[in-house]
């Protein structure tokens, strides 16, 4: 029995052929389209896809593969891992409601566009820059180098330090000649009072 937009098999469900592969399928196996006499689209949606993966690779492009998300997850495009809502931040402007990227993914993009936009350090210059190093700390020689240096002057980057000697150059506020007094002061080969009576001592001039 013929029925518009298509034909309606014994048991009552619309079916419709498809113009590619000519297989009889049911109204749910197509897409809408408002411009067709019966509202649905020439092609299944299988067919669909696959005109239009061709398509794209005619034209140089990838077209990713749909991935079957199970209810209440959601697939990381960085990561192209399927996790659940607990791995993703809230966003009311997403059409789900859910951050782009997984929270580990979110917050490696944020760590590279932080030290491209304030240093203009890529990802593999930052590395180079740390093997550079031997992966230590160019002042103690001793801790992980995990801070990058900077000239606060210049923007000139400097080296990658550890916490420590990162926060110690901004206690002296970059000063060179406060510095050597502190080594010199250290060593105890300046500023050293003079004992010269009991309980009297004299200040080098």
């Amino acid at each position: 029995m013929k029925a518009a937009g298509g034909w309606r098999c014994p048991e009552g469900v619309e079916v419709k052929r498809c113009s590619r592969c000519r297989e009889t399928k049911s109204r749910a196996a197509f897409a809408g389209n408002k411009s067709m006499p019966d509202g649905l689209q020439a092609y299944c949606r299988e067919c669909s896809a696959e005109y239009y993966r061709k398509r794209q690779e005619a034209k140089g492009r990838s077209v990713r593969a749909k991935v079957a998300v199970p209810e209440g997850h959601k697939r990381c495009p960085q990561c192209e891992e399927v996790k659940p809502y607990s791995a993703w931040e809230r966003n009311k402007s997403s059409s789900d409601g859910w951050a782009s990227y997984c929270r580990a993914c979110r917050a490696e993009r944020n760590r590279v566009s932080y030290f491209q936009r304030k240093y203009g350090l890529t990802p593999a210059q930052l590395d180079a820059l740390v093997a550079e190093q031997r992966g230590i700390c160019c002042i103690c020689l001793s801790a992980p180098a995990e801070h990058v240096d900077h000239c606060h002057e210049t923007g000139r980057v400097r080296g990658v330090l550890c916490f420590s000697c990162n926060a110690a150059l901004g206690q002296f506020k970059d000063r060179p000649d406060v510095m050597r007094r502190a080594a010199t002061y250290v060593e105890g080969t300046s500023w050293k009072p003079t004992l010269v009576a009991p309980g009297v001592y004299q200040l080098p001039s």
